[in-house]
């Protein structure tokens, strides 16, 4: 009894084994079925939240034609070669080792045949369909392409075809290729392992069934190769053989011919191959498949490299013109570059003191508030609450304060999470849920002590300068939280903290954006999405409440156009007093024929994206064609979207818009208010300056000699960084129209040259008849003025310059130079840079930078002066460099002799000042601290007898505490880094 109940236990646990196994497969498909489903219908109510769904649904259903088309594809056919094979095998099989080995496989195997054939072609399938899925853009950009109405010069088709056609040609050959090749291989380990291949053993190793099943599948690879051959020819519109990318010489008159001809070879290949169907041996298919192997060796790899070897290379620049000549225009018009109009200027400089002082009448404001320093000076100023934060580089816009377009720099005040010590999740994400305000500042001019003059500020937001904002919440910023849970009943959002007796202003989210989350289903999947038990459950959610995620203003867009790149800075502009985000979207390929491909990623860096978190990199994707094609907004207080074509005439937007139609507003439909803040791209100007770097050379002879090439400069001001472009209002000058508009702007050095070889604008007013048309002044070769990195150096060594920035850096505070500005101005080119100080000690002594001077150089004139108007008068009316800023010299503007002589020992004690202390000769500073101080006694002296009434402003005057040698303990770096 005890052993038939023994053996029963053994039969129960048996039993409960063989049913907990199918119970947890299932139970963890149920798991996997669950949290995909999750996924794709809160995606879906995101969509819906933002009236894009149809985005997501078109998306959808593509990628499950291309997974299930190319997925069943795959499996059908490796799955009917497996049949295939296995029906051909031989009914009796010689007796040898190799087969004895074998049959222990086959009779694992036999049994089990068709579940394990079932479960690799499955896992086959989805491997393939997830692969293809994610090309759904190649697909539908295929059913809806737009003609370009160009033709490429070397085959007449349309630029779409490259664009839009040959890409999706070639992901349906590269499927079926890859089935045909897996195909092969199944086959071949079918028929080996079931006695239709051998590799011991007397007579034939492979049996005629079989011979004839694999030429079958051979002959189709080889079919495809012919098929492959002839596309290829196509792609040589991409060449790199040449000199420029594109069909080179060698491409056209060796490589073109040399691929039809294999393409005919590949053909008759494969005929070959099918022949076996109803002969008998491999002679013939091996023949033939020797040959293609000949072929493409001799033909597409010898025979090209002689031709270029022995009749380009000696005279390469006359085989090579008609192609550089088709490079040179297709890069152009790919990169929106071709209107470009070059100017030659600044052979002629203006000399005449009063001309000079009639244009700089004229110049108007010049931004002197750098947005790429002051965010920490926002932030200081303007956050109010620890838990609020600017973005650590601002964004220039342009608004209509006291009766001019004045250029603006502006932030939104957002929100960095609830204060340390307080931290829950209700406050996390049902009190601190959002932002609150936009601050901004002129550009051009300064409050007392080198403050921004701000327009708008403080919480609640006052301004009394026309720039109103009616709704100052920011939902929706590039640092919300990842989600926040809003507008429930009752809910109490903090807005701002004030005197008030609840201390605290709030508000109750109303915007449409947002998913509902009060059912006790939508709680179970944002749970199950974002692994929050607190979401499915808080009691904190009422009635009514939502859903806020995917809140940044990229984010929003991305998802919304999936098809776009877009810009990596979103700035904040104020529209019908609401806050609203200003996104540029870029159309991009790499098909366009005879282009100039460039990285993205590398052509977009400068010292701003690498050294700025609030400014987004772009990927290293390869293009060769670029257009700002949309415009895109999202509302910071209801998240909603709105796409609007920009670029009306853009082949590939067209295409898109057919794809996804409804879902971008024509042109005509941006509200005028809105359209008054867009401005040119950063991204796009970028990339175009890198092109015109080589493509503003049109003449194929100077290009191919590398002629006049140029390179954008680094920044002077950050050592191995690219520097920026600028957004500032310039006046263009003669021969272009000579107005003042709102510009984005950069230089060229000469290439491996520190020298200034040109200037670029482009129009970034969009109510401008100009808008876009990009503008260089091109410097003589002979004379070209100095560079950024040599106008820094003459900042940081011309003597009146240097003791004022000396003056700046005592008392343990240091310098932070802002953006060089190039200004067209007399003929010549004016430079201005704001220099800001800094204290570099804890946050009692004033760590957020503050304007301390404005250098200015004109021709060999430098200064510096507390404002840029100041420092220009003193270079256009000095002779020579000025004495010290701010001191005027006697005798009709020239220095006495007692002047002169006080100046170069002031300047020598400075200097003897600057050596000591890098040493960290206490003494040695001492002494030549005391020999400053008589030298300005003496500079006074000399100037009150000369009859100037001005004090000097060195260092002794500017900092009346003085850099005591004994209390003073700053390093080199803090007391002299700029």
């Amino acid at each position: 009894m005890a052993f038939r109940t023994a053996g029963t236990g053994r039969r129960f646990g048996a039993g409960r084994t063989r049913l907990m196994l199918p119970a947890l497969v299932g139970l963890a498909f149920l798991l996997v079925a669950f949290l995909v489903f999750t996924a794709v219908y809160t995606n879906l109510l995101w969509y819906r939240s933002v009236g894009f769904s149809e985005v997501y649904t078109t998306q959808l259903r593509a990628e499950a034609v291309l997974f299930f088309g190319s997925g069943l594809l795959m499996s059908l056919v490796v799955g009917a070669n497996v049949v295939v094979a296995y029906r051909l095998r031989p009914a009796y099989r010689p007796l040898s080792v190799e087969q004895q080995g074998l049959e222990r496989y086959r009779s694992v195997i036999d049994p089990r045949r068709r579940l394990v054939s079932a479960g690799l072609l499955t896992l086959l399938g989805v491997l393939t369909g997830s692969s293809v899925a994610g090309r759904w853009q190649v697909w539908l950009a295929f059913l809806n392409r737009t003609p370009f109405h160009v033709k490429d010069p070397q085959f007449h088709k349309d630029v779409s075809f490259y664009v839009f056609t040959y890409p999706f040609l070639r992901l349906v050959l590269g499927v079926v290729f890859a089935t045909v090749i897996l195909s092969f291989l199944a086959a071949v380990m079918v028929h080996y392992l079931y006695g239709g291949l051998r590799l011991q053993g007397p007579g034939d190793k492979a049996s005629p069934p079989a011979r004839a099943h694999l030429s079958v599948l051979v002959g189709l690879f080889v079919l495809l190769k012919a098929i492959a051959y002839w596309l290829d020819r196509y792609g040589l519109v991409h060449s790199e053989r040449g000199v420029t990318t594109g069909a080179s010489y060698a491409d056209v008159n060796a490589l073109l011919p040399a691929k039809t001809i294999l393409a005919v070879i590949a053909l008759l290949c494969a005929v070959m191959f099918f022949s076996n169907l109803l002969r008998r041996g491999m002679m013939l298919p091996g023949v033939g498949f020797t040959l293609l192997v000949l072929s493409a060796i001799l033909l597409g790899g010898v025979y090209p490299l002689l031709i270029q070897q022995f009749q380009v290379k000696p005279d390469e620049l006359a085989k090579e013109r008609r192609y550089i000549e088709r490079n040179i225009e297709f890069t152009r018009r790919a990169y929106g570059v071709k209107d470009a109009q070059v100017a030659p200027y600044g052979s002629q400089p203006e000399k005449d003191p009063g001309k000079l002082q009639d244009e700089a009448e004229g110049l108007g404001g010049v931004r002197v508030l750098d947005p790429n320093v002051v965010g920490p000076t926002f932030e200081q100023l303007q956050r109010v609450r620890p838990f609020y934060k600017f973005p650590d580089t601002l964004d220039v816009d342009r608004y209509p304060v006291d009766g001019r377009t004045t250029d603006t720099v502006v932030a939104l005040r957002e929100l960095s999470g609830a204060p340390s010590g307080q931290r829950s999740w209700v406050k996390d994400r049902m009190v601190y849920t959002h932002g609150y305000g936009f601050v901004s500042a002129y550009g051009d001019q300064m409050a007392q002590g080198g403050n921004p003059d701000f327009i708008t500020r403080d919480m609640p937001a006052s301004s009394a300068r026309q720039i109103q904002v009616t709704k100052p919440e920011i939902y929706f910023g590039e640092r919300s939280p990842r989600y926040s849970v809003v507008g429930g009943k009752g809910q109490q959002e903090l807005d701002y903290p004030d005197n008030s007796p609840d201390g605290q202003q709030s508000n109750t989210y109303e915007g449409d954006g947002g998913v509902p989350i009060d059912s006790f289903f939508h709680k179970l999947l944002y749970s199950a999405k974002f692994q929050d038990k607190n979401l499915l459950l808080s009691g904190a959610i009422k009635k009514n409440a939502k859903i806020l995620y995917d809140r940044s203003p990229r984010e929003r867009v991305q998802k919304a156009a999936p098809w776009l790149t877009l810009d990596g800075d979103p700035y904040p502009a104020v529209v019908q007093g609401r806050i609203v985000w200003i996104v540029d979207g870029y159309t991009t390929s790499g098909g366009y024929p005879y282009s100039e491909e460039t990285s993205l990623g590398q052509a977009t860096r400068d010292t701003i994206t690498d050294t700025r978190s609030s400014v987004a990199r772009q990927a290293d994707d390869h293009i060769n064609y670029l257009r700002n094609s949309v415009k895109a907004t999202v509302d910071a207080y209801s998240g909603a979207v709105h796409l609007y074509q920009w670029d009306t005439e853009d082949p590939i937007l067209k295409t898109w818009m057919k794809v996804f139609p409804g879902t971008v507003d024509k042109r005509a439909s941006i509200p005028q208010e809105l359209e008054a803040h867009f401005r040119y791209p950063q991204d796009l100007f970028k990339v175009q300056r890198k092109i015109l770097t080589k493509y503003h050379v049109t003449d194929p002879s100077a290009f191919y000699n590398g002629e006049g090439f140029w390179e954008v400069p680094q920044d002077p001001t950050t050592k191995g960084k690219l520097q920026p472009p600028y957004y500032q209002s310039v006046k263009m000058p003669s021969p272009f129209d000579g107005s003042t508009a709102f510009s984005l702007t950069t230089v060229f050095n000469p290439r491996d040259n520190p020298q200034l070889a040109a200037f670029m604008a482009v129009d970034s007013d969009p109510s401008s008849k100009y808008y876009g048309q990009i503008r260089i002044l091109q410097m003589p070769r002979n004379a070209q003025p100095p560079g950024p990195g040599q106008v820094q150096n003459s900042f940081e060594t011309d003597s009146q310059v240097k003791n004022d920035l000396f003056a700046l850096r005592q008392g343990g505070t240091k310098t932070v130079a802002g953006n060089l500005l190039t200004i067209p101005f007399g003929g010549s080119l004016l430079y201005v840079e704001p220099m800001y100080t800094k204290a570099s000690g804890g946050k009692e002594q004033q760590p957020y930078p503050l304007l301390g001077k404005v250098l200015v150089r004109y021709g060999n004139q430098v200064a510096a002066a507390a404002t840029f108007e100041d420092a220009l008068k003193q270079v256009l009316g000095g002779s020579g460099t000025p004495a010290v800023t701010g001191s005027e010299p006697g005798q009709g503007g020239r220095l006495t002799p007692q002047e002169q002589q006080a100046i170069n020992e002031l300047q020598k004690a400075v200097t003897d000042y600057e050596a000591a202390q890098k040493k960290g000769d206490y003494p040695g500073m001492g002494d030549a601290w005391q020999r400053i101080k008589e030298a300005q006694e003496q500079l006074t002296a000399a100037q009150r007898a000369a009859g100037s009434q001005a004090k000097p402003k060195t260092a002794a005057t500017s900092s009346p505490s003085g850099p005591s040698p004994t209390a003073s303990r700053a390093s080199p770096a803090e007391a002299s880094a700029g």
